[in-house]
C-alpha cells in the first residue's frame, strides 16, 4: 500500500469524504443512471423513465453501500435540458448521496441543470462531470454564476498513452478552475481503452505524489469500449468480470473513487471493493507493507 509524502487532500461532498492517503478514507464508487440506452429510459429527449426501477436501483445501491460502509455517489446523465432536471429532481429525492451532473458537455444543459441545482439549494451536493482542457470559459462561468465549486477534471488527451500529456492537461486545468472558483477538484485520469488503463492508473499515482488531489478514473471504459471483441471472446459472464477487473485495479493501487459504469454493476463492484478495502485496512492498522512516495 502506498504513502504518499505530499500532504493530502480530503474534501468532503454533502457528507462523503474523497481523498487522503490510502486507506485513510474508503473509496468512493460512483455509478451511472439514466445513461444512453438505459433500459430503465423510455425517453432520453424528454426525460421518460421507469420510476419505480429506477427506484429499486438506487435504494439496492443504498443498501449495498450500508452493508459495506463504502460511500457512492451516482453519476446523473442527461442529454437534454427536460430530461436532466427530471433525472436530478428524481435522483435528489430519491437519495441523500451527492450526485454527479453529467450533460455529456452540451452547453445549454448543463446551463439549465446547474441552474436548476442552484434555485432548488442542491449545490453543496453536486459535482459538474466534467470539464477537460477543450471546455470553453462559458462552461466555467456556468459553474461559477450558479455558485458550484466542485468538478471533475477529466484528463482527456489524444495521446491516450502519455501521462505527460495528462499532467499538462491537469496544470492547465487547475490554473483556469482557480479563476472560476472551482475549489474542490476530482481528478479522471481518463481511460478510454486497455492500454490507457495501466497509463492512467499511473498518473494518477503521480498526481497524488505531486498535488495531493483526489484521483480516479473511469477504469470500465478500458474494456466497455470494445465491449463487442470481449464478448465474443469471453461471453457475457466474461464481459462482467473483465469490467470488474478494470474498476478494481484503480482501488488496489489506492485511487480514491472510481466510475464504475452502469449502476447495476453495484451488485459486483461493491463486495469486491470492500473485499480489497478491509484487507488494506488491517495492514494500516499493523503498520505493514506500506511504500513511502516523496
Amino acid at each position: 500500500m502506498l504513502k504518499y509524502t505530499t500532504p493530502q487532500i480530503t474534501y468532503e461532498i454533502s457528507g462523503v469524504r474523497v481523498g487522503g492517503q490510502p486507506g485513510e478514507n474508503p473509496p468512493v464508487l460512483i455509478g451511472s443512471i439514466f445513461y444512453h440506452k438505459h433500459k430503465i429510459v423510455e425517453d432520453e429527449s424528454k426525460g421518460i423513465f421507469n420510476k419505480t426501477e429506477a427506484e429499486t436501483l438506487i435504494k439496492t445501491v443504498e443498501e449495498l453501500s450500508d452493508k459495506t460502509k463504502l460511500p457512492f455517489m451516482l453519476d446523473v446523465i442527461g442529454s437534454t435540458s427536460e430530461a436532466i432536471v427530471k433525472f436530478i429532481e428524481f435522483t435528489v429525492s430519491t437519495t441523500k448521496a451527492p450526485i454527479l451532473v453529467d450533460t455529456l458537455g452540451a452547453i445549454e444543459v448543463s446551463n439549465t441543470a446547474l441552474r436548476y441545482v442552484r434555485e432548488v439549494g442542491l449545490v453543496d451536493r453536486v459535482v459538474y462531470n466534467s470539464l477537460t482542457v477543450k471546455s470553453k470559459d462559458e462552461e466555467f462561468r456556468i459553474l461559477q454564476e450558479n455558485n458550484v465549486g466542485a468538478a471533475v477534471y477529466l484528463l482527456y488527451t489524444d495521446k491516450v498513452v502519455d501521462m505527460k500529456a495528462r499532467i499538462d492537461n491537469l496544470e492547465t486545468l487547475l490554473r483556469k478552475g482557480k479563476e472560476f472558483g472551482i475549489e474542490k477538484v476530482l481528478v479522471d485520469t481518463f481511460v478510454i481503452d486497455l492500454p490507457s488503463l495501466t497509463v492512467a492508473v499511473r498518473t494518477a499515482i503521480e498526481i497524488k505524489r505531486r498535488y495531493g488531489l483526489p484521483v480516479g478514473s473511469g477504469a470500465h471504459n478500458a474494456i466497455s469500449i470494445q465491449r463487442k471483441a470481449f464478448k465474443e471472446r469471453f461471453g457475457t459472464e466474461g464481459v462482467k468480470i473483465c469490467e470488474l477487473t478494470s474498476n478494481l485495479m484503480t482501488i488496489v493501487m489506492g485511487c480514491d473513487f472510481v466510475l464504475y459504469g452502469p449502476i447495476e454493476a453495484s451488485k459486483e463492484v461493491f463486495p469486491a471493493v470492500y473485499t480489497l478495502y478491509t484487507t488494506y485496512r488491517y495492514l494500516l492498522r499493523r503498520k505493514e507493507l506500506t511504500l513511502p512516495l516523496d
